[in-house]
């Protein structure tokens, strides 16, 4: 079990003050390939992740006219219960932006979710050229928006999709996907004039929960986290400045929604401190984000559904949802 304390002065007993971290810790996959060590741990990480067979969805919807303008959807086994419909989640994969890996790897995580009673909608998009580019320059974020703005409609006008509840949205993503589901939450945050802002009137999402999320820029650059994966997406020169402050997560704090992070404590590819990071800013932009950090287990952990570790995300999920 969890146990969460609060950052700040100033709340009542045990409550963390308005604006403050909510930080826990969690148990990690004792007993389990999962357990992560430093880098042989991290690689035995992403081999039990990688080696489970892509779970086929039950539909595929398109958000748009390109190839990667699809979301594999995963529905729960059973329907609904009588009176009731699966909240919609939006989830998004990562890879650092780049073309190796697409949304297939996350399948067995999705359908998890599914078997926990959401529906999922798992979201494929424009990634960078080749195997190793980070991201394009603007179509990667003309995809998330595309996906957020469009995958709910197109749910709900499925002849199954009187079971999904679509005003009950959440997104969820895996490192860079941490990042898409981060930034999609803040696009009212925009700055005028950016081509994604979103009104201050359009619906929230009713919550995020980012998974090892690339969130918090300066840090991330910093730290060269996946190879100048964020250098890469950004650009070069004065592109780094223009771009920033309308993609980094943590420039467009406060967002206003109910947001949590869940990080291995022994991730090496996104290290925990960018978490932190975030989570500090958001407090210091009076949000109070949670961060759950799973002992013992690193960046792969938190979606290989053979882990524990990959269930606290489920867990989290519906606590949002009260």
């Amino acid at each position: 079990m969890a146990s969460s304390t609060g950052a700040g002065t100033g709340a009542g007993a045990g409550m963390p003050a308005a604006g403050a971290a909510e930080v826990s810790t969690a148990p990690g996959a004792a007993g389990t390939s999962g357990v992560s060590s430093g880098v042989s741990g991290a690689a035995a990480e992403e081999a039990s992740c990688f080696g489970h067979a892509p779970v086929p969805p039950q539909a595929v919807l398109a958000y748009g006219d390109l190839p990667e303008h699809l979301a594999d959807v995963h529905l729960p086994p059973t329907g609904p219960a009588a009176g009731a419909a699966w909240p919609l989640v939006l989830l998004f994969h990562g890879g650092a932006w780049r073309a190796r890996h697409d949304r297939a790897h996350l399948s067995p995580f999705a359908a998890m979710l599914a078997g926990r009673g959401f529906a999922v909608a798992s979201v494929e998009y424009r990634r960078g050229d080749g195997r190793t580019r980070a991201g394009r320059w603007p179509d990667t974020f003309d995809d998330i928006a595309a996906a957020v703005d469009t995958l709910p409609g197109l749910v709900r006008a499925q002849p199954w999709g009187e079971a999904v509840d679509a005003g009950r949205l959440l997104l969820a993503g895996h490192s860079a996907g941490g990042h898409a589901a981060l930034w999609a939450a803040a696009r009212h945050r925009l700055p005028l004039g950016s081509r994604w802002r979103l009104s201050g009137s359009a619906p929230a999402p009713t919550g995020v929960v980012a998974l090892a999320p690339i969130a918090d820029f300066a840090t991330a650059r910093t730290m060269r986290v996946c190879g100048d994966a964020v250098d890469q997406l950004l650009g070069s020169g004065p592109d780094i400045r223009a771009r920033s402050p309308q993609l980094d997560p943590a420039a467009l704090l406060p967002t206003g929604v109910p947001t949590t992070i869940v990080h291995g404590g022994s991730d090496i590819d996104v290290p925990p401190r960018i978490s932190r990071t975030f989570v500090q800013a958001a407090g210091s932009a009076g949000q109070r984000v949670r961060l759950t950090l799973v002992e013992g287990v690193g960046h792969f952990a938190v979606i290989d559904p053979a882990v524990p570790a990959a269930h606290i995300a489920a867990d989290e999920l519906w606590r949002l949802l009260g």
